[in-house]
């Protein structure tokens, strides 16, 4: 079998989550984005120190739904730019499954994680300042289609919080 035909629930996992990460290459409106690869009950979590909400108003809570996850991308957008290019993630064998996971897996979802390490380069809206800086994506709350419930990010608040000054 080639990489991308799932034979078992570790290959679905790691192949769906390799193919939205490549979608966030080039992405397509957040509400497309989010009905292509998201449970109908997503939720988005960018974990920061609670003092860099000010500022950030994307980190440090939990965006919920498919409008609170709409949210978080316009948020996002609003605040920071992304340049992710073809060597922002690995290739598919770059994804770590663990598919006994348990995690915080809500009721009638499946157990199972995928985490990534990515590396892109961010810039400020407001003050245009720029910096490169690698960040983790970790996975779960699958439903059986392999779609994401929860997507947590881990970055580089500090640096995000410089660029964007005052």
């Amino acid at each position: 079998m080639t990489a991308s035909t799932p034979t078992n629930r570790s290959d679905l996992l790691r192949n769906t989550k390799h193919s939205f990460c490549k979608a966030l290459l080039d992405p397509p409106p957040p509400s497309e984005l989010l009905s292509s690869y998201f449970s109908g009950t997503p939720r988005i979590t960018e974990h920061a120190p609670s003092w860099a909400t000010s500022r950030l108003p994307f980190l440090g809570k939990t965006f919920e739904g498919l409008d609170g996850c709409v949210q978080y991308f316009d948020a996002l957008a609003k605040t920071l730019g992304m340049d992710m290019g073809r060597d922002t993630f690995p290739g598919v064998d770059g994804f770590i499954v663990d598919i006994q996971a348990q995690l915080e897996a809500r009721e009638g979802k499946n157990k199972g994680m995928v985490s990534v390490v990515g590396k892109a380069r961010f810039k400020s809206i407001k003050t245009g300042k720029d910096w490169h800086e690698q960040f983790i994506y970790r996975f779960s709350d699958f439903d059986e289609q392999g779609k994401i419930g929860h997507w947590e990010i881990w970055a580089d608040p500090l640096s995000a919080w410089e660029a964007v000054g005052s």
